[in-house]
């Protein structure tokens, strides 16, 4: 038997954390003005969402940051070099 998820379903409020997850859908907003539409997601994020839930609910912008080690803020500026 699966263990129960802690956290209830609800639109609003991130799976992982339980903190509000800022999602335009769920505020009655176009997709388009969604914070998930500019920013990566991280893969491992994602995955961490209850099976049950997925589709169900979205993650909020502080779970799905990806890991400083794997943003390059200047990548694809004039000047900028890779790290």
């Amino acid at each position: 038997m699966p263990a129960p998820n802690p956290l209830p379903t609800s639109p609003s409020r991130c799976p992982l954390c339980g903190a509000a997850n800022q999602c335009a859908i769920a505020a009655g907003r176009p997709p388009e003005s969604c914070w998930c539409m500019v920013q990566p997601i991280a893969p491992a994020a994602l995955a961490a969402v209850p099976e049950t839930q997925r589709g169900q609910v979205c993650i909020c912008p502080a779970c799905g940051a990806m890991p400083a080690d794997t943003q390059q803020p200047f990548a694809g500026l004039p000047g900028s070099a890779p790290l």
